[in-house]
């Protein structure tokens, strides 16, 4: 059994989550972090001394942190072609998007946007800083536009790990009460991974317990 400790509202965990859906892996899932605390005890800060989800455990293995490290983890143990394609060749060209989306893309999201907009009480906002983030981020959206309208997904034509990494970032940015480009391949894109059924459960999740108000 596969248990991943984090809270279903973080966006790290909910990549980790869909991934396991994604796979149909037996699993338990652990609240943990923000409001249910528990990841600044010893037990846990043995799993992962940064104090931070997700954690994944499966069965008497090492425990793995670090989103990106589980995924690919799930994806070598449990994945196949095309998700995770046993050629090293074949796996580089999705592992190029999905650390792309990781380094590149979630960094320029989260802190300066998400963070900014949503877990800022509206009076700390500074409403040029939020306004400069986002046309940064969407300058490095105009990549993955260009890129899904030549490919059915981000990485090609069959859906993989580098839509694993790209997708959980979209349900918030697309929620988010904010202006966007109007990128047509992005959007059906998204509109496409909203009738997964995994993606429904594990991604589309309310983030309101994360909202900071005056």
């Amino acid at each position: 059994m596969i248990k991943i400790y984090g809270r279903n509202d973080s966006s790290n965990v909910q990549a980790v989550m869909w991934c396991v859906g994604e796979l149909d892996l037996p699993h338990e899932r652990l609240d943990r972090g923000h409001r249910f605390g528990g990841t600044d005890n010893a037990e846990y800060l043995a799993m992962n001394p940064n104090g931070l989800v997700p954690v994944l455990v499966d069965g008497s293995h090492p425990a793995v942190f670090e989103s990106a490290a589980i995924l690919r983890y799930l994806a070598s143990a449990y994945g196949r072609d095309p998700f995770w394609p046993a050629a090293a060749a074949e796996r580089a060209q999705i592992d190029k998007w999905a650390e792309w989306c990781k380094t590149t893309l979630a960094p320029r999201f989260t802190v300066p946007i998400f963070w900014a907009k949503v877990r800022t009480a509206p009076s700390q906002q500074v409403p040029e800083k939020i306004e400069a983030a986002i046309n940064a981020f969407d300058e490095k959206l105009r990549i993955a536009e260009n890129q899904l309208s030549q490919h059915d997904w981000l990485a090609g034509e069959e859906f993989t790990l580098a839509d694993i990494q790209l997708g959980h970032l979209l349900y918030r940015y697309f929620d988010m009460d904010i202006v966007r480009q109007p990128y047509p391949a992005l959007r059906a894109y998204y509109d496409k991974l909203c009738e997964r059924p995994a993606y429904k459960h594990h991604v589309m999740v309310s983030y309101d317990a994360l909202r900071v108000t005056d």
